[in-house]
């Protein structure tokens, strides 16, 4: 009752109709009387013929195409900062190889350049130029950086560089210990004393919340003041803390159900 159904076998008896099949023989005879397509007769032709529409098509919109607006495109090879020279001024320069000496009225810097970028002096000394030796991306990368680091040699020994930090909070101070030390009041249990790097110079105004870092060197003038300022970084809720003279501080609102 639940056994498997016996396949349906295939019936000897021919249906009524049915083609008669042919042997591998008979099949091979039809296929050598049959023509075969050539391509000399049917492909050919239709080949260029569509060759010969696809051209006059082309030639058809090439005469009704209209004049196409072009622009000349420059590209900049050249760093526009790079490029500029760097005047001497009131200071003495000395280059010796890739090594720039730059002595002034404040003081003595000396800095060596990569070998990427080629620093060269004017025929009257009066300018020092940077180049690219090498067409790469890190001589592109540098050529702005050392001419700019350049100037700021000339201008730290002529005029000089200056920060200028304020404090912001109740009972905080600043006030110098010596010449050579600041001390500040910043709301801890002991006060934060710094010791001044060399070249640096510090002056605290008279009501004591407003300081002035000078210098020679712009790195170690802007270290220097990013130091004192992370000794209390202003707060975004009061506002209390040191930043800078023109530093914008976003301030936060506080709790909406604090009074």
């Amino acid at each position: 009752r639940f056994s498997r159904r016996e396949p349906r076998r295939a019936s000897k008896v021919r249906r009524e109709g049915a083609k008669p099949s042919r042997s591998a023989k008979q099949r091979k005879l039809l296929e050598v009387a049959k023509p075969k397509r050539t391509e000399t007769r049917t492909r050919a032709p239709r080949r260029e013929a569509m060759r010969a529409s696809v051209g006059r098509i082309q030639a058809r919109s090439a005469a009704c195409a209209r004049p196409v607006a072009t622009r000349a495109v420059t590209t900049c090879k050249e760093s526009r900062i790079g490029k500029k020279p760097v005047l001497v001024g009131k200071s003495e320069v000395k280059l010796q190889g890739q090594v720039l000496t730059v002595k002034g009225p404040l003081g003595t810097l000396t800095r060596e350049f990569p070998p990427e970028i080629s620093v060269a002096m004017s025929d009257d000394n009066s300018a020092v130029t940077f180049k690219k030796t090498e067409e790469t991306k890190k001589a592109r990368q540098l050529h702005g950086l050392c001419r700019t680091l350049g100037q700021n040699m000339v201008t730290g020994v002529v005029d000089g560089w200056e920060k200028k930090l304020s404090l912001i909070g109740v009972g905080y101070r600043a006030a110098m210990k010596g010449s050579n030390q600041i001390e500040l009041q910043l709301g801890y249990i002991h006060p934060v004393v710094l010791d001044l790097p060399e070249g640096v110079k510090a002056e605290v105004d008279k009501s004591q919340t407003a300081i002035t870092i000078t210098g020679y060197d712009k790195e170690v003038v802007g270290n220097f003041a990013a130091v004192v300022r992370s000794k209390r970084p202003p707060e975004v809720y009061k506002g209390k803390g040191i930043r800078y003279a023109d530093e914008y501080v976003r301030m936060k609102e506080g709790k909406a159900g604090k009074k």
